[in-house]
């Protein structure tokens, strides 16, 4: 009998997290269906775990970052380059799926009477000036925010500053960094009662009743996403390493997407990705910024949102749209997508700004915010699995087509 909580463990740490993680999606939805106030009270586990990840990200990434940038070999290649313009491509190829689809399958929404009580920017102008305030904020002030870019713009500074320090205060560095992956390799073995909470509580909180009257929105929208994820992207990884695409793309899916779905948070979703890289065989150098700085303007789930929310309230008020104009709108969604998550709201906030294109008025405009948070179970959980995900698959992506040699479901790709 003693052995009993010995054999579990040994038994937990057998089985894959990712088989561990559909147990607790499994255990969560049937509690929300039998026991649905049990549910809501073991929300709190999935709290929790969201909270433990959003509390260790950013300085993770910031150790993380600096530390390795200040061991840095001079000559070493890190392939930074070609996965930002990857990045690119992939933002913009998602705002075009979403403004196909919204023509090939034109939806109309019922415009609720009050907006969500938020204020969207005013234009690109204050998108991208948000960014660069971004970018000089106080370091202290960016990690208690999550400010993704400041942390960065920090951790770049510091890291080439400590180039120049003494070898023990790199390897300080180098051990701190240590230390806190461990710590968050423990907050991520917990993955699997952090589903199970998330699950249940927001199954026997929402239900579905309110979902199906949105159907078509959702099905536009999740339709789209997963045309990026399946088909669009392996386009772009097969130009990049001219190989069968989707060993790597359905590892990202189910190592990275999976958390990412349940977690709805990029910057919650970084230490999964850097786990999952390192676990790829992927250069520390070229990750370690490579995926914060994804999370911050990799948003190709985002660009669909703007696109296919924007094109709704078009067809809803029977608003003529000409090529160029759809064409403007896909590379106003993907500028703005890389801004979204320097405002407060997301993605749904830059909806106005996309209906500013066509003379819709801003009442109307936060109107379909509104109906984006009511779907917003749906809609942001699906957005940010395939935000998170091509984060890990451009990065790898990028390594191979320089020649590293990697590993996929332990099968060397290269």
């Amino acid at each position: 009998m003693s052995d009993l909580p010995t054999r579990f463990f040994r038994f937990i740490n057998r089985t894959s997290l990712v088989a561990q993680i559909v147990v607790g999606l499994v255990l969560g939805c049937l509690l929300a269906v039998l026991w649905p106030s049990a549910a809501q009270s073991v929300g709190l586990l999935g709290d929790l775990f969201v909270a433990a990840l959003k509390a260790v990200a950013p300085v993770l990434v910031f150790v993380l970052v600096t530390a390795s940038l200040a061991s840095h070999q001079h000559g070493q290649p890190t392939h930074i380059r070609p996965i930002i313009m990857l990045y690119a491509i992939g933002t913009l190829a998602a705002a075009l799926v979403g403004v196909t689809a919204s023509f090939l399958f034109p939806t109309e929404l019922v415009l609720v009477r009050q907006a969500a009580d938020v204020v969207p920017p005013a234009g690109v102008s204050a998108v991208l000036r948000t960014l660069l305030f971004n970018v000089v904020d106080n370091p202290v002030n960016a990690l208690i925010e999550g400010n993704y870019i400041g942390i960065l713009a920090w951790a770049i500074g510091l890291g080439f500053a400590f180039r120049h320090a003494g070898e023990s205060t790199r390897q300080l560095v180098n051990d701190l960094s240590s230390a806190v992956s461990l710590i968050v390799k423990v907050v991520i073995r917990t993955a699997p009662l952090g589903v199970f909470g998330l699950v249940a509580n927001t199954l026997a909180a929402s239900g579905f009743e309110t979902l199906l009257s949105y159907m078509q929105l959702l099905l536009v929208l999740v339709g789209g996403m997963l045309f990026t994820a399946l088909v669009v992207n392996p386009l772009i990884v097969f130009w990049q390493i001219r190989r069968n695409p989707y060993p790597l793309v359905l590892t990202c899916l189910r190592e990275s997407g999976i958390t990412a779905f349940f977690t709805r948070s990029s910057a919650a979703n970084i230490p999964v990705n850097l786990q999952l890289c390192q676990r790829l065989g992927l250069h520390k150098d070229t990750y370690s910024v490579s995926i914060p700085l994804g999370a911050t303007i990799n948003m190709g789930g985002a660009a669909i949102t703007i696109s296919v929310l924007t094109l709704a309230a078009v067809h809803t008020l029977g608003i003529p749209v000409d090529l160029p104009t759809a064409v403007l709108l896909s590379l106003l969604a993907a500028v703005c997508a890389c801004g979204a998550s320097g405002v407060a709201g997301g993605s749904l906030l830059l909806i106005p700004l996309a209906c500013g294109l066509f003379g819709i008025s801003n009442d109307l405009a936060m109107q379909v915010v509104a109906v984006g948070f009511i779907i917003g179970v749906v809609q942001d959980s699906a957005e940010t699995a395939l935000n998170s995900s091509t984060d890990v698959l451009f990065t790898a992506a990028s390594c191979i087509a320089h020649n590293d040699s990697i590993e996929v479901d332990d099968q060397p790709l290269s």
